[in-house]
């Protein structure tokens, strides 16, 4: 039997427990299968299911019914190990991301993150026929909820999404939970200002080079927040953000949202292209490419727990020929897999994440130089 297969279905039966105990089987093949092939093609998983002495096309209808299966869902699978890697997180200050990407213009992948590592780990998502990455409240909804139910208990949490989430039934959802918020503003949004007036946000754009901070203002009639409007040279349109009236608004509002990207832009590139190139997959249904989307997470959360013992282990230099970190951790954990497999060694135990977030990783000095350029400003109003 293969020894990927056989060492992670002795450690993931200790959290999952489905009712169908074929399931749980079926579910490491793939796992092991995804992580051997760094692909999220069915027909790329055969070489790794030979043990089974089926036919391909046994193996391919197998693997097809899993994945338009109903029963098999992320609270069965992804939920249990997520609760277990995430325990140390108990009471810490946590920044969630939500955000959309569209697959192949027909289909809408929703998300919420955690921003961990220099990437995103998926709390919930889901894929909808859509073909459009502007969706409503309504469709996210279940997703934010879904979200906040697995979050450990006593976080402190913060979410950041872009302007195509900038909904007044967001955002009060958002004050409900107790969460903070930050989301970037469109150029027609109104806001009224401390002093009553009510303007137009493209109106208080500054000149190029320069920042406007707007404190205690009103969007969408009655919800209180801060504005922060920077235009700069290098980007093509300024950036308007809103924040929650928690965090006094300052120049680090924009570092703040800013951190969104550095976790939601590499995750989903590790989908499409960076890892498993899920756009390569044949799959053109909502339910099954929700499922495939969760399996492509178990996959991607136990490379990340791996790449995290590879460091604390001393892998790390065996593996990553930078100086410095320059591998993501889930880059780090599928070679930590091919390693330990070459030299016949047993899997460690799968241990929870550290709640403490580590530094970025950089493939190069001049990479991480121009990620760390400071912005300055030749002139910052305050409203």
């Amino acid at each position: 039997m293969p020894a990927l297969y056989l060492q992670l279905l002795e450690q993931l039966r200790q959290w999952i427990d489905p009712d169908d105990k074929r399931h749980l089987t079926v579910f490491t093949e793939i796992i092991a299968s995804m992580l051997l092939s760094s692909s999220a093609s069915l027909h790329h998983w055969l070489p790794w299911l030979v043990h089974r002495k089926c036919s391909a096309r046994s193996n391919m209808e197998r693997l097809s019914y899993f994945v338009n299966n109903p029963r098999i869902t992320a609270s069965t699978f992804y939920e249990p190990l997520l609760k277990h890697f995430l325990t140390t997180f108990l009471a810490s200050a946590v920044e969630l991301t939500l955000d959309t990407s569209v697959l192949w213009d027909k289909f809408c992948l929703i998300e919420v993150c955690v921003v961990w590592g220099g990437r995103s780990l998926t709390l919930s998502q889901v894929v909808i026929e859509h073909g459009s990455a502007t969706v409503s409240f309504e469709q996210y909804r279940p997703v934010l909820e879904r979200a906040a139910a697995l979050i450990p208990t006593g976080c402190s949490v913060s979410i950041l999404a872009d302007r195509g989430f900038l909904h007044g039934d967001f955002i009060r959802w958002a004050q409900q939970q107790g969460w903070g918020w930050c989301v970037r503003g469109k150029v027609d949004t109104l806001v009224r200002l401390a002093s009553g007036r009510t303007k137009v946000a493209q109106s208080l754009i500054p000149s190029s080079g320069q920042a406007v901070i707007a404190h205690n203002v009103t969007i969408f009639e009655n919800v209180p927040a801060h504005l922060a409007i920077a235009n700069l040279p290098q980007a093509q349109e300024a950036w308007i953000v809103l924040a929650d009236p928690a965090h006094r608004p300052s120049l680090q509002t924009f570092a703040r949202y800013g951190r969104r990207f550095g976790g939601i832009e590499p995750h989903l590139k590790d989908y499409k292209s960076a890892a498993f190139k899920i756009l390569d997959s044949k799959l053109r249904n909502a339910q099954a490419l929700t499922c495939l989307v969760m399996l492509l997470d178990c996959a991607s959360l136990l490379a990340v727990v791996l790449g995290t013992i590879a460091i604390h282990q001393n892998f790390q230099s065996q593996l990553d020929a930078h100086p410095r970190r320059g591998l993501s951790f889930l880059q780090l954990g599928l070679r930590v897999i091919k390693m330990w497999l070459y030299l016949g060694r047993v899997l460690l135990p799968l241990t929870p994440l550290p709640a403490e977030n580590f530094p970025t990783a950089y493939a190069s000095k001049r990479k991480q130089q121009e990620l760390a350029e400071r912005i300055e400003f030749s002139r910052v109003m305050t409203l």
